[in-house]
């Protein structure tokens, strides 16, 4: 029996199942582009209206999944486009405000099996928030080439093909690409990404982490962080650097205060990085709140980076409860 990957023209009943197959996937790879999983939802949606739309157009010229990720691709490419005016030709901050992390659960429901299409895609991903911001600072375009050859392997005809431009354009905008991201990314990223389960040695690491920020512990704190650890709270502006002054920041804003309340934690994952999950409960409240992510960067065996999120809005995508 023919399959939507080789027929030619698709169906109503062949929409939906190549939709469904390729809408987990879809929305890392738009999530990539765009940096927040609500508008990745908000382009993947978009995509598939389109696709739906001029689905008598197409001709099987080739898999029916590539077509799908063309479409979503211009999709995110119109997102960003229509972010960036928004923001105005002066660019705002330095940072990406509107960047948030992934749930490494969404990256888990997005993987096919392996011997399906989109396997080595999902496997290869590089989702890491130091990959992430700098991918951003990329143009829209560029931005598309270098997830599309790079990350999800495709040749540069394929590329072409599917962003309707030439073999010669891709190429020139895959190098400039490059060039940019060789700027914005730290060096030793290789250190960055643990990629499966933590190793024990790092699982011991966000336990003592927890451990201290539950106890209100200042020593412990300090004695995980790395020396020059850095700290922001996207989408707050400015990064604290160094042990002593992010934790001062810390008890400044209330940590260890009585009136704050009492912290618990819960481990997690998020970008591929291991992450804490806090919950805060307040003097009189009678239970644990959802109250920040912190993801982690490990490096030389301490924490060398914290980047805090709100953790409400990650819950239900991240597994996690909503009180404790």
């Amino acid at each position: 029996m023919a399959t939507v990957e080789t027929t030619r023209g698709i169906d109503e009943r062949a929409f939906g199942e190549l939709a469904e197959r390729c809408r987990p996937e879809l929305r890392v790879h738009c999530y990539r582009m765009l940096g927040s999983l609500e508008d990745a939802d908000d382009a993947v949606q978009e995509a598939l209206l389109r696709a739906w739309r001029g689905r008598e157009g197409y001709r099987g010229t080739g898999p029916a999944r590539a077509w799908l990720y063309g479409i979503a691709t211009h999709a995110a490419i119109d997102a960003a486009r229509r972010r960036r005016v928004a923001r105005g030709a002066a660019g705002g901050p330095e940072g990406v405000p509107w960047l948030r992390p992934l749930p490494d659960a969404v990256l888990e429901r997005a993987a096919p099996a392996e011997e399906e299409p989109g396997a080595a895609l999902v496997a290869r991903e590089t989702v890491e928030l130091a990959f992430m911001v700098a991918v951003q600072h990329l143009p829209p375009v560029q931005r598309a080439v270098l997830l599309l050859r790079d990350v999800a392997g495709w040749s540069a005809r394929e590329a072409a093909d599917q962003l309707g431009t030439s073999v010669a354009a891709v190429n020139s905008a895959l190098q400039r690409a490059r060039a940019a991201l060789r700027r914005h990314l730290p060096g030793r990223r290789s250190e960055w990404a643990p990629g499966g389960d933590a190793e024990a040695a790092e699982r011991e690491l966000v336990r003592r982490y927890m451990e201290a920020t539950e106890r209100d512990d200042v020593d412990g704190l300090l004695d995980v962080l790395a020396e020059d650890v850095r700290f922001s709270m996207p989408p707050e502006p400015g990064v604290v650097t160094g042990r002593d002054a992010v934790v001062a920041g810390w008890v400044e804003g209330g940590f260890t205060s009585p009136g704050w309340g009492r912290w618990r934690c819960l481990p997690t994952r998020m970008n591929g990085q291991p992450a804490v999950a806090g919950y805060v409960r307040r003097p009189g409240d009678d239970r644990f709140r959802p109250m920040a992510v912190d993801v982690l960067r490990i490096a030389g065996g301490r924490v060398a980076e914290v980047v805090a999120y709100p953790l409400a809005d990650l819950l239900q995508e991240a597994g996690l409860p909503a009180g404790l």
